[in-house]
């Protein structure tokens, strides 16, 4: 799911940045690398979700890094910097979508090694 939600937004602002600048109410990046280099590194963290997806318990880290990690990290940033500088209130909406992420990616990896861990018979 979080590297399907990567790779889209990190198409969009690759192929429409002025579009998406435009959903949310705020001017386009200038200079335009700006915009260019964070699809990239979306993209980027998109395509890394294929090595757990192929490999579930030897990239398990991978979603650790890049779950609560990162996506904790970025629900916390979008919020602290919408508080702090007032940035557009519909970027809340990548704060939740973020954070929501960082959730159930959480709950899925404590989840499965409580699976992993139980004894079987």
């Amino acid at each position: 799911m979080s590297g399907a939600y990567d790779a889209a937004v990190g198409l969009v602002l690759l192929l429409a940045p002025d579009r998406m600048a435009a959903v949310f109410g705020v001017p386009p990046a200038q200079p335009p690398i700006f915009s260019d280099l964070n699809a990239l590194f979306l993209l980027a963290v998109a395509a890394g979700y294929y090595a757990p997806w192929r490999d579930p318990v030897g990239a398990r880290w991978y979603l650790w890094v890049m779950g609560p990690g990162l996506k904790g990290a970025g629900a916390a940033a979008f919020l602290i910097d919408y508080i702090v500088r007032h940035s557009p209130a519909s970027f809340l909406l990548f704060a939740a979508s973020d954070g929501t992420l960082a959730v159930l990616t959480l709950i899925a990896l404590v989840a499965s090694r409580n699976t992993q861990a139980a004894p079987r018979r």
